[in-house]
């Protein structure tokens, strides 16, 4: 009985499940509130959509972005294709080649047209289609310069020749199968200071497919030889003007080393010194030396000091930038940065360094030392701080008497020369260079050319002008005075024996030819 109490009342306290607080929506009331929700979003989209301005602005948007989108994948696969396909070279006008470029693209088109209008109609037919196909549409060049030149004629008369050079623009050249898109161009307002003057700042790129690459090294191989050719036999000689180097002239003629006569054994040590040297630099460069070398020549007007100088540069095969330390003008600071931009393998010449001397002065309390270079200056520019390397450096003076020991001491001048008047020696060498070649049928009387030369040598020595005939004597003459009267009688050995007594002391070059009483009692 007590367990069936205890069940009852177990079951008294057992309470019944409670109904849930919150029931899930039926399934049609769900379906009802999704579609009233799609109802809501197709109005929105309906009414965007039926309103044409809305429609039509997501429209450009969309072909906006479109075409920017395919815009960078055009431009990307077209550097990948250039990186992948082309190659081009840049070379700007401060490059010495820019100048060899332009001249071989005008030579190559010359060539070009030239080799056109020699074919002719025969030869053309001989080509294929392909080539001839090729021919017709190769482009020529569209945008060209006009270059004068002007050539002084040995008659005095001057020619002047016109020739078109490439200019600022875009060409397409044709060049042993590829072909070379140019494109030259020019910034305005914008000009680049060069050793050789001031011009207006150009950049020129050449591009081409990246298997006719080896064609750039062959193109300035052909620039370079032709550019050498140009001014091959020939000394270039610089004039400073302003702040730049210029060109002076057209490049002169090369004289011969063996053209200038001088006293035996010194054109052969100082030619020997300045080849030692040129090829010393790692010598000078491993001892923490400057590598320059300086020479004075000095000695009586028309000894062949400036002749010897041209003559040297031709051998070496250098150019010749000439300062005149008398220009008025010529400041320390602009003498200073010509010595440091000299144009390569070329020569410094300061003629006439006694001016400078001349020019000696003390700066004044607000530092302004006048117009000309000072004697101050000079020594700086020549062995300052700020002086420059790599440089062969040639000084003459007719009056040594007048430099200071400052000017002349080693490291600013390394070797000093003096060149008097010609010796018995270069009077003979003189004259065989003049005479050597004239057949003994062609003087007056049949004898050797040696005997000619004895009797004018011998002439000298009755006029007064030789002592004696030992090759060491000293002339009272200098080498120009002989130069010249060799020039007078070209060809005419007789004629220059005549004549001789011009030499003598007194009296004036080119003289009468009638001889001077003088003259006739020494001779007699």
């Amino acid at each position: 009985m007590q367990s069936d109490d205890a069940v009852a009342t177990a079951a008294q306290h057992v309470t019944p499940p409670s109904t849930p607080i919150t029931a899930p929506a039926s399934r049609q009331d769900a379906l009802k509130q999704l579609s009233h929700t799609n109802t809501a979003d197709s109005s929105i989209l309906s009414q965007l959509t039926s309103n044409p301005f809305f429609t039509a602005g997501f429209g450009l948007a969309g072909l906006g972005a479109l075409a920017a989108f395919g815009q960078r994948g055009v431009r990307r696969l077209a550097s990948l294709i250039r990186q992948r396909l082309l190659v081009d070279v840049e070379i700007n006008v401060k490059d010495e080649s820019y100048q060899w470029f332009l001249y071989w693209m005008t030579q190559h088109e010359k060539r070009q047209l030239s080799s056109s209008l020699m074919s002719g109609p025969i030869s053309t037919e001989r080509l294929s289609l392909i080539e001839r196909a090729v021919r017709r549409l190769t482009p020529r060049m569209r945008h060209l310069a006009v270059e004068t030149s002007k050539v002084e004629l040995p008659n005095g008369s001057i020619t002047t020749h016109f020739s078109l050079i490439p200019g600022p623009g875009q060409h397409i050249l044709r060049y042993r199968g590829a072909f070379i898109h140019v494109n030259r161009q020019r910034e305005s307002g914008r000009t680049e200071l060069l050793s050789t003057g001031s011009r207006p700042f150009e950049t020129t790129t050449l591009t081409t497919l990246y298997s006719h690459r080896f064609v750039f090294e062959q193109i300035f191989r052909e620039a370079h030889e032709l550019a050498q050719k140009s001014v091959e036999g020939k000394t270039v000689i610089y004039n400073a003007r302003g702040v730049v180097w210029e060109k002076f002239g057209y490049p002169r003629q090369k004289r011969p080393l063996d053209s200038v006569i001088l006293e035996k054994g010194v054109k052969e040590r100082i030619v020997a010194d300045i080849q030692d040297f040129i090829g010393s630099a790692k010598w000078y460069a491993d001892r923490g030396v400057p590598y320059r070398r300086g020479y004075l020549l000095y000695g009586p007007p028309g000894t062949g000091k400036s002749s010897f100088i041209q003559a040297l540069a031709g051998h070496l095969d250098y150019g010749i930038a000439i300062v005149n330390l008398s220009e008025r003008g010529l400041t320390d600071d602009r003498l200073n940065h010509l010595l440091t931009i000299i144009p390569q393998r070329t020569l410094v010449l300061l003629e006439d360094v006694d001016a400078a001397y001349n020019n000696r002065r003390k700066v004044e309390a607000d530092g302004y030392a006048g117009a000309n270079v000072t004697f101050s200056g000079l020594l700086n520019a020549l062995d300052g701080v700020a002086s420059a390397e790599e440089r062969i450096l040639f000084l003459t003076t007719n009056h040594i008497e007048r430099l200071d020991e400052a000017l002349v001491r080693p490291g600013r001048v390394d070797m000093t020369v003096r060149l008097g008047n010609a010796t018995a020696y270069q009077i003979a060498a003189l004259w065989d260079r003049f005479y050597g070649d004239i057949a003994n049928e062609d003087l007056e009387e049949k004898r050797t050319t040696q005997e000619t030369k004895d009797m004018f040598m011998n002439r000298l020595v009755e006029c007064g002008v030789l002592a004696n005939l030992e090759e060491s004597t000293v002339s009272s003459t200098s080498t120009a005075a002989l130069q010249g009267l060799f020039l007078y009688n070209k060809g005419n050995p007789d004629g220059a024996i005549e004549t001789a007594w011009q030499l003598s002391p007194g009296v004036m070059p080119n003289a009468p030819l009638e001889m001077p009483k003088t003259a006739q009692q020494s001779s007699g």
